[in-house]
């Protein structure tokens, strides 16, 4: 039985879940795989820990201008500048804990869904040391460097155009594969529309709008849906609040005052189900769920993207007609409010969209990683 190690970061939901959804293939397949899922932030010191993924999200929330700074400079400094050196041996002085696991875990090979572990295995087999054949999942339809470093075995990446980016910048032609966005083999299959709206006390009939907060989170998600249910029109909303529960429970008092259409969620394992039941969901552009989107042909109002990748997960999805997107409140309601009167628009986009889903991306990865495994 071969073993493969995903390593992810928790900064964010989406490195996690791209990992998760590679496991989960490994589960039933027909080989035996034994595939495990370490987050890199569990075999760090807490100070780094609380550095490196609790300043990501305050950073990303509160400052988003500072964010999107630190991203483009990031990407465009030389790997040998004096800043981009201090912060790998940084990482490397609290990632000794994850380097001894690693070791412990003796896989056949590795698959990082973040680019914190590349930069350290790339290092330890620079220098000679026993590592196993490492591969790199991209999680967005964005390239940043940081994820780009010598002697991995292959990269896997969202679409042809990162694909053709990572070749410019030295990858070479066959180490490079366009698989899409792993996500969990549920959204391999479209549910039937009656039976999961019958699972939510939804009338499947009518029309329906998902919106969804994002992994990262997104404030006042109950202020957009009060200002969607004073719209004119015949349509329900399911408004999906993760495990913010102050959130839930703003949505639940405001679903008594709109019965029969507003349908409030706390975090759900269903997400596939929930989308089934949808014609559009207005969502943050994140990595892993406008992929999940895509699968299900489902089309998107991006708003309120993170600055860096998340803005060009909106890039792609509007150059490829599966998306519209909106720079606040009015937007949306300017966005919803003509697709109701343009039901042909929203047809499009939703073909626009079927055509980009790879909801076997995470099968693909898996099984060009097992390939390239001696047994």
């Amino acid at each position: 039985m071969k073993k493969i190690l995903l390593l992810s970061v928790s900064a964010g939901a989406g490195h996690g879940r791209a990992a998760e959804a590679i496991r989960a293939f490994a589960v039933d397949h027909p080989a035996g795989v034994e595939a495990v899922h370490l987050d890199v932030m569990d075999f760090v010191p807490a100070g780094f820990r609380k550095l490196y993924a609790g300043q990501y999200i305050k950073l990303v929330n509160d400052h988003p201008e500072l964010w999107r700074y630190l991203y483009r400079t990031t990407d465009e400094a030389p790997a040998q500048a004096p800043g981009q050196k201090l912060r790998r041996a940084i990482e490397r002085l609290n990632c000794r804990a994850l380097l001894a696991e690693i070791r412990r875990q003796d896989p056949d090979a590795i698959i990082c869904t973040h680019f914190l572990p590349v930069e350290l295995l790339s290092r330890e087999l620079r220098q000679g040391r026993q590592a196993p054949p490492t591969w790199v999942q991209v999680t967005d339809f964005d390239l940043h460097s940081l994820w780009l470093a010598p002697h991995m075995r292959g990269y896997f990446v969202a679409s042809e155009e990162i694909a053709w980016r990572a070749r410019q910048r030295g990858m070479a032609a066959d180490a490079v594969m366009v698989s899409g966005i792993p996500i969990m083999p549920a959204f391999s299959v479209r549910p039937d529309r009656r039976q999961c709206a019958a699972e939510f006390g939804l009338d499947p009939t009518r029309q329906t709008f998902l919106l969804m907060a994002g992994g990262v989170g997104m404030n006042g998600l109950e202020l957009l849906a009060a200002r969607l249910l004073a719209m004119a029109g015949d349509f329900q909303l399911i408004a999906l609040a993760g495990r913010n529960e102050a959130m839930l429970a703003a949505l639940q008092k405001l679903a008594k005052t709109h019965p029969g259409r507003l349908f409030p969620q706390g975090f759900s394992n269903r997400v596939e189900r929930l989308m089934a039941c949808s014609d559009l969901a207005i969502t943050k552009p994140g990595g892993l769920t406008t992929s999940e989107c895509l699968a299900m042909g489902l089309p998107m109002i991006v708003h309120s993207p993170i600055p860096g990748q998340e803005e060009r997960n909106a890039d792609f999805l509007l150059e490829q007609g599966a998306a519209l997107k909106a720079i606040d409140g009015d937007a949306i309601a300017y966005r919803v409010a003509a697709l109701l009167a343009a039901p042909e628009r929203l047809a499009a986009l939703r073909q626009k969209s079927a055509a980009l889903g790879r909801p076997d991306a995470g099968r693909v990865v898996l099984e060009r990683v097992l390939s390239a495994t001696p047994g």
